[in-house]
């Protein structure tokens, strides 16, 4: 598994936290010092909590269930689709649709319609449409698919969602609280870590501070999804094993019946 320790968080700047005047207090237990009037975050500390948001976000995915990546900042969308594309996992980049979570059947309805409107288009349905018709229909399903494209293997509600800046994104955490989905969040100095499930102080600003914890979060994930496979493998195997194994017995029962059937009709 990819590990962060304090030299390679150091080089990624994710010790840099917000101005000591933009603080929340409730982040004092994860801040080392001062420089500057800038809050410095304490990387052992991080190092550490990333390992554990690791481990359990292994678990997780082990178990089968769906981690959804929430970062809406405009830096670090790419980083944060890539990463999530790479295990599998659902994602938001664009703006957080207000009940995602709470609301799920309804968002899951908009998504239903995008391969509706595929099924009709692929049909022929919309053929004998006009122009202009067509064309809102086409604007319509690049609308849905660039909102919620990125969650349409998303049947059921999450195991957990990963956010990345809880203050930006305080709507997601908050749905999620409200349904006890546990939430993973690098924290920064200016938020607070009090509804966060694992907590990651870190900056949430700086691409490769962001990149490098995701990095090792996702690792876990894959790591987590591998073992999975590996077990369902031996599971059909052992299945199988024994399914021949009963076959054999059934054989050795069938042959042992036939055997005292003739040894009654010779008496």
């Amino acid at each position: 598994m990819s590990r962060v320790n304090f030299e390679s968080l150091l080089e990624a700047g994710a010790h840099f936290g917000h101005l000591k005047r933009k603080w929340n207090p409730a982040m004092a237990p994860y801040i080392f010092m001062e420089r500057n009037g800038i809050h410095i975050i304490d990387l052992h500390k991080t190092a550490a909590m990333v390992e554990t948001a690791a481990d359990a976000l292994k678990q997780i995915a082990k178990s089968g269930k769906k981690i959804l990546f929430v970062a809406t900042k405009k830096q670090l969308k790419d980083i944060v689709a890539a990463k999530a594309q790479s295990v599998g996992m659902p994602y938001v980049i664009e703006r957080w649709p207000g009940g995602m979570l709470t609301n799920f059947p309804t968002i899951r309805k908009a998504v239903k319609k995008m391969a509706t409107i595929d099924k009709l288009t692929a049909d022929g349905t919309y053929s004998n449409l006009s122009k202009r018709e067509v064309l809102q229909i086409t604007r319509q399903r690049a609308k849905l698919d660039k909102n919620l494209g990125s969650i349409a293997d998303l049947t059921r509600l999450p195991s957990a969602i990963f956010v990345v800046d809880v203050l930006k994104e305080n709507i997601a955490v908050h749905e999620a609280n409200r349904l006890g989905i546990p939430v993973f969040g690098i924290v920064d100095t200016n938020s607070s870590p009090n509804n966060i499930d694992f907590v990651i102080p870190a900056n949430d600003d700086a691409t490769k501070s962001v990149d490098l914890i995701l990095d090792a979060c996702c690792a876990a994930i894959a790591e987590g999804l591998e073992e999975r496979k590996v077990e369902k493998v031996d599971a059909e195997a052992a299945e199988a094993q024994g399914d021949e194994e009963a076959k054999k017995t059934a054989r050795r029962r069938t042959t042992k019946a036939r055997a005292n059937k003739a040894e009654n009709v010779e008496e």
